[in-house]
């Protein structure tokens, strides 16, 4: 419901930004490099986390078991099981990044994490959840912020929901290997669990993710900010003024700036992008046809 309340708003916005006058070459830095590498990272072990997962979740599919070789599916949990240990270290990465953003910024931990500009709920999103409502019905402007947030508060709490879910396989694999001290239903559920919640995260990441970041017609055919680690000022200050006017009130602007990417490096993120894209779409497409016509 929320996305087709949003479409409808979202390509006029997408006229409305084409009309305008072009943006010139200054961007804002909106990530580090640090960043860059981590969610490439995060891309390729959720990737084979997704592609081997789904092969071991419907090994009876036809698609699943194309592959002649007769040690695929044993090669494909070895492959799993890599990129679980890939989910563990983004995560470590991110959590010790945290803690060294909260000692700089001189703020207590229940500041960092629930102030203003936190991930958690607060009365600031009620008000820009009415403003949302408002601009989807032409009730009123575009809200500052609150769009683009909801988009990456849903693709956090999915990352953290992933390394939940890593927990979950852990807890697998423990269960097998004490299977002497743990009763065997325990193992079923586990990889009940396990398998159903991994579902879960392929589609959300493939679908939600993709709409939210990629696939909304103000951002089509990609957007690339992640990977250029900056987005131009015009667009900055279009998308976030909210955010734009603290910078410039503390005089934080200027030290942000850098100079646009490469067109070169730009292609070659647009190319590594829209492979990523391709192959979750179409492992979306097999998951479908799996749950509707060969699902046991």
């Amino acid at each position: 419901m929320h996305t087709a309340l949003w479409l409808p708003r979202s390509f006029a916005y997408r006229r409305q930004i084409k009309n305008g006058p072009a943006e010139a070459g200054t961007y804002v830095r909106r990530f580090r490099r640090f960043h860059r590498n981590l969610h490439l990272l995060v891309v390729s072990s959720f990737l084979g986390l997704a592609l081997t997962g789904m092969i071991l979740k419907f090994s009876y599919a036809g698609w699943a078991s194309s592959c002649p070789s007769p040690g695929r599916f044993e090669a494909a949990g070895l492959v799993h099981r890599f990129c679980a240990v890939l989910t563990f270290t983004y995560f470590g990465l991110h959590a010790y990044d945290l803690v060294k953003q909260r000692r700089a910024s001189g703020k207590s931990w229940r500041q960092f994490i629930a102030g203003d500009e936190s991930m958690l709920f607060n009365r600031r999103d009620l008000h820009e959840l009415a403003g949302s409502l408002k601009w989807f019905f032409k009730r009123g402007p575009r809200p500052n912020m609150a769009l683009d947030l909801l988009g990456e508060i849903r693709l956090f709490r999915g990352v953290l929901g992933r390394c939940r879910n890593r927990w979950y396989g852990a807890s697998a694999v423990v269960s097998g290997d004490l299977h002497a001290r743990v009763p065997g239903w325990a193992v079923n559920v586990a990889t009940t669990i396990h398998s159903d919640e991994a579902l879960l995260a392929v589609s959300f990441i493939f679908v939600v993710h993709f709409f939210n970041t990629h696939f909304r017609p103000e951002k089509f055919p990609m957007d690339t900010v992640i990977f250029t680690e900056g987005m131009p000022l015009e667009e900055f200050q279009r998308d976030r003024p909210r955010e734009y006017r603290q910078l410039v009130e503390s005089g934080e602007l200027a030290q942000m700036m850098m100079p646009s990417p490469a067109p070169r490096d730009v292609r070659f993120w647009r190319r590594l992008g829209f492979t990523a894209l391709t192959i979750g779409l179409v492992l979306i497409g097999l998951i479908v046809y799996a749950m509707l016509f060969a699902y046991r």
